[in-house]
């Protein structure tokens, strides 16, 4: 029994990371912790939760030693849209909260997860595909964190022979949990949009592609890399990992086999849309498939037909 952790498990990846891992490993195993309450029926509160600064690291040692925990993962974090509107509390979470982490569990002998981003790169970075290894210059402060948090993870392998794996996630999608400020947050709302009015204005250009990828696709590559032997590792952190890449108008052309009358529209953010436009195009995984067995399960079809369906499904249930 390997008792774990969850910070940030009432965001979008928590919220359906938590339950895949108390179905693997028994809800009482895996303690959901965020700096919010959250409301009764969110996902991470069907079992053990604590409310947690994950700066707070008298707070997080306590935890880890009354629970004996040893696996972390560290979801907490301010995304890219929110981080350019509050660059000092992105800081202080993405920062302070990470080097908080990585001392808590070097401590107590923890592994850890910690997600990356497609942020983590920048507009001289070769974009189509982006390498696993390659130059890193973001210009948004979400992606500065990013690559800076690469880095001391690495150190903490390397200095401290610390268990520290991660991810460059792709834009994810989620019927789950609402978006949480992030810059491909369209790819969640035009699903809700065309189920309750039937029209979506994104505030991304109808040909900007991006790298996105279903939960159920991530939450799957992140088990599988936690779970993969450390021997096998040579990059033991901010692995590439993709399923597909889309623009908003292919996105909505395939919502529209599905609700032929469903209408886009565009109002394009400036912001988002500089954020966006730094960001590669697609990335090669190759080092993901070779190092640990990576495969995608969704493209932008299946993903599509399933997010439909399954967000219909949650209406119907709300609605009686």
């Amino acid at each position: 029994m390997t008792p774990i952790l969850v910070t940030g498990a009432l965001g979008q990846v928590g919220a359906e990371l938590v339950p895949a891992l108390r179905s693997l490993y028994g809800v009482g195993q895996v303690l959901a912790t965020d700096l919010r309450k959250g409301t009764p029926d969110h996902p991470s509160l069907a079992g053990p939760f604590e409310q947690l600064d994950c700066t707070d690291g008298v707070a997080l040692r306590g935890l880890l030693e009354r629970y004996r925990i040893k696996v972390i993962y560290h979801l907490a974090a301010v995304l890219s849209a929110r981080a350019e509107a509050e660059p000092l509390l992105a800081w202080r979470v993405n920062m302070e909260g990470l080097h908080t982490v990585l001392e808590a569990a070097r401590q107590v002998g923890a592994q850890v997860f910690v997600p990356s981003s497609i942020a983590a790169f920048g507009p001289t970075t070769p974009r189509d595909p982006t390498p696993q290894d390659t130059i890193q210059r973001p210009n948004t402060l979400y992606g500065v964190t990013k690559v800076a948090g690469e880095l001391l993870c690495d150190y903490y392998v390397q200095r401290f022979g610390l268990d520290v794996r991660g991810l460059r996630y792709p834009g994810l999608v989620s019927y789950t949990a609402p978006p949480g400020g992030g810059t491909t947050d369209y790819a969640v709302e035009i699903f809700h949009h065309a189920l309750r009015q039937g029209q979506y204005t994104s505030f991304l250009g109808p040909d900007t592609r991006l790298p996105l990828m279903y939960m159920p696709d991530a939450i799957r590559a992140t088990l599988e890399l936690m779970q993969a032997d450390p021997a096998k590792l040579r990059h033991h952190n901010a692995f590439n990992i993709a399923a597909f890449s889309c623009t908003p108008a292919e996105l909505a052309a395939e919502i529209q086999k599905h609700r032929p009358d469903f209408k886009m529209f565009y109002a394009v953010d400036p912001v988002r849309q500089a954020i966006a436009e730094s960001w590669p195009h697609r990335l090669d995984d190759s080092a993901a498939r070779e190092e640990w067995g990576w495969r995608p399960q969704f493209d932008l079809a299946a993903m599509t037909q399933d997010m439909l369906e399954k967000l219909s499904l949650r209406t119907i249930q709300r609605g009686a």
